[in-house]
């Protein structure tokens, strides 16, 4: 490994590790890899860096890691937002220099996942004259829609933001320096989520960072999970970028395909090395044989969050949309059941309860529990037993026509599998808010009691349905805490009934005709001796109470990881509690708590964050404070209070 600054244009320098080829000649050339994150290399993310960059280097390329400016060892002050303008001016100069190196055949390549994987895309949009290909992992170039600010355009709050509002506090390993020069701008620099907050519709905010995936010119390998929220991406990809791409999509969350739970796992390094070498060192490998899509199928399996593999096979598709897809049509039916022949007129009521849909996770994957207890505050369609197997693959519609008595309402479908014993398996979901029903960027309120149509497009996946099982389609108003309620009661109404009645929407695909993929099993993880890791925040531990009598309930998260370095121990503490009360749905409530605590050999230095985050029928409470502690002595305090209106949330 090599440190190495990287020169900005204003003299800003960016700290750069890079992990060198072994026994290199002297006018040898590598092509150049980037993993550029705000994350900090040195410490944070030392030991999950290593046995990437090390697998590359050892196969003959320069890997390069770069921390983004104003985040761990690199200079400067923390750009203003994610994929910032700045960001990514400073990102196109990494990549000039990278590619004018000595050791440098002028080519490189760009891959991460999830942040990394975003401004890979984002990078390959802007079309830097060194950047040859990417590979981007878990990840989205829809910022508003997709990412976890706002969840298919709603309010979301989770740990990430609550430790992104926290680590960029922090100055740079191993010295982790008190000097105002270098603290107070990372201390005092405004917490993104208060930013996220004052920004709650779609629009130039978060469009700026992205330009059309129709401009992207070089070769795209992505890689996705059918667990994880940002897969919808890669459809839009393979049908809009015009370049070569290449997708593989698990029944992985938000991971790596080699360290993935639940698995099968597969071996993703070695296919990125075929892919490099094919577009970074022109060898004819059959790096683009086959497919386009590989895509694991799932199938049925009991609601499980401990589930180890998920089971299913892979199958191959030449591009999107599928070989031989069809949609197939269910109208919802007064009986509450899914039939392929249009009802007659009818309509359906449901109280708007604003705790439900605890069991339908944090976001739109996971492995979750039954879905019974959701399936209860909802309206509940199912089909009749299956006489044969049903294999999904796609984006299922939820196309509903329906009212509410209240200005301001979300709708959330869910898809999910009811076998034979009643248990039920949640295949997919998604949420509209109803004011954002023609406009994301210009919302409006619902007409009280006037029938919208409403098209929810739920989020890619795949499934087969045994012989025997129910198809369900559950529709409801709330799915807390993933999305913050609205704040009025209410009562809601489907209105079904002729062929254009409310109606599910499945995208069946025949029996594949082509060779499954062969992946490789996972290959041993070369490690680092002197840093270790234990744990990860997320997913954590979930606790529900329910007050039954008075309709509160409150959901506490907590997370905890520790890292250990050659200077010291490093201990990452998150606790969030989530509170609504069914009667006040307009006086939602988050507390969040989290704790960097760095024990060195000389002194302990605790970073601490405080929010709580509230809100009424007309304005958004939000508080936040930052508190850098000493040896238990409090040594920086910071406090942002501020009241942002609702628009539309």
């Amino acid at each position: 490994m090599v440190q190495a600054w990287i020169p900005m244009p204003d003299g800003v320098r960016l700290s750069a590790t890079l992990y060198m080829p072994a026994n290199a000649k002297p006018d040898e050339r590598f092509s150049a890899l980037l993993e550029y994150l705000p994350y900090r290399k040195d410490d944070a993310m030392a030991a999950r860096d290593y046995p990437i960059h090390t697998y590359f280097a050892a196969r003959g390329y320069v890997s390069a890691r770069v921390d983004i400016r104003g985040f761990g060892t690199s200079e400067g002050v923390p750009t203003d937002r994610e994929y910032s303008q700045q960001e990514q001016l400073d990102g196109e100069q990494v990549i000039a220099w990278l590619a004018s190196q000595p050791w440098s055949s002028g080519k490189v390549g760009m891959f991460g996942i999830s942040w990394g994987g975003f401004n890979a895309i984002q990078m390959a949009m802007r079309q830097p004259p060194a950047l040859r290909a990417i590979i981007a992992v878990d990840a989205t170039e829809n910022l508003f829609h997709d990412d976890i600010h706002f969840i298919d355009g709603m309010m979301h709050f989770d740990e990430f933001e609550l430790n992104m509002d926290l680590a960029p506090a922090m100055t740079g390993a191993p010295d982790y320096t008190l000097d105002e020069k270098i603290l107070a701008p990372r201390f005092d620099w405004t917490p993104w989520s208060l930013l996220y907050l004052r920004h709650q519709r779609d629009g130039n905010f978060w469009r700026e960072p992205v330009r059309p995936l129709s401009g992207i010119r070089i070769p795209c390998f992505l890689i996705g999970g059918l667990l994880d929220g940002y897969r919808d991406s890669i459809p839009r990809m393979l049908q809009q970028v015009r370049a070569p791409v290449k997708a593989i999509i698990g029944p992985w969350n938000h991971t790596f395909p080699n360290d993935a739970e639940p698995g099968p796992q597969i071996e993703w390094r070695n296919q990125a090395v075929e892919w490099w070498d094919h577009w970074l060192k022109g060898r004819h490998n059959g790096a683009m044989d086959g497919g386009a899509l590989s895509i694991y199928m799932r199938t049925w399996h009991s609601p499980d969050p401990h589930l180890k593999d998920v089971p299913g096979q892979w199958r191959v598709e030449p591009g999107w949309p599928p070989r031989g897809v069809t949609d197939a049509t269910l109208y919802l039916h007064d009986a509450h059941v899914l039939a392929t022949e249009a009802p007659k007129p009818a309509t359906h009521q449901l109280r708007y309860v604003p705790s439900a849909g605890v069991e339908a996770g944090f976001w739109w994957g996971e492995l979750l529990t039954d879905q019974r207890p959701a399936d209860a505050f909802s309206l509940v369609y199912d089909s009749t037993p299956l006489r044969e197997e049903l294999t999904v693959l796609g984006r299922p519609h939820a196309l509903l026509r329906a009212s509410s008595t209240a200005p301001l309402a979300n709708w959330f479908a869910r898809l999910s599998d009811v076998a034979p014993d009643g248990t039920v398996t949640m295949v997919t979901g998604a949420g509209l808010s109803g004011a954002q029903r023609e406009s994301a960027s210009d919302p409006t309120d619902l007409e009280p009691n006037r029938i919208y149509p409403l098209d929810i497009e739920m989020h890619l996946t795949t499934w087969t349905f045994p012989r025997g099982h129910r198809i369900r389609l559950a529709i409801s108003n709330a799915l807390w805490p993933m999305i913050w309620p609205t704040p009025y009661a209410m009562t809601t109404t489907l209105q079904l009934g002729g062929d254009a009645g409310s109606r599910l929407v499945l995208p069946l695909v025949p029996p594949s005709v082509s060779e499954p993929p062969k992946f490789s099993a996972p290959e041993p993880m070369e490690h680092r001796n002197d840093t270790q890791s234990a744990g990860l925040p997320f997913p954590g531990e979930w606790r529900t109470e329910r007050n039954q009598l008075t309709g509160q309930t409150r959901i506490t998260w907590s997370g905890k990881a520790e890292e250990t370095y050659p200077w010291g121990k490093e201990t990452d503490l998150e606790d969030i509690t989530y509170e609504v009360e069914d009667s006040h749905p307009e006086t939602c409530v988050v507390h969040g708590e989290a704790a960097i605590i760095m024990a060195l050999k000389d002194r302990t230095l605790t970073w601490k964050g405080h929010l709580t985050l509230s809100s009424d029928a007309k304005s958004f409470y939000y508080k936040y404070v930052r508190e850098l502690e000493r040896d238990g002595k409090r040594v920086r305090e910071k406090t942002w209070e501020e009241t942002v209106g609702r628009d539309r949330q």
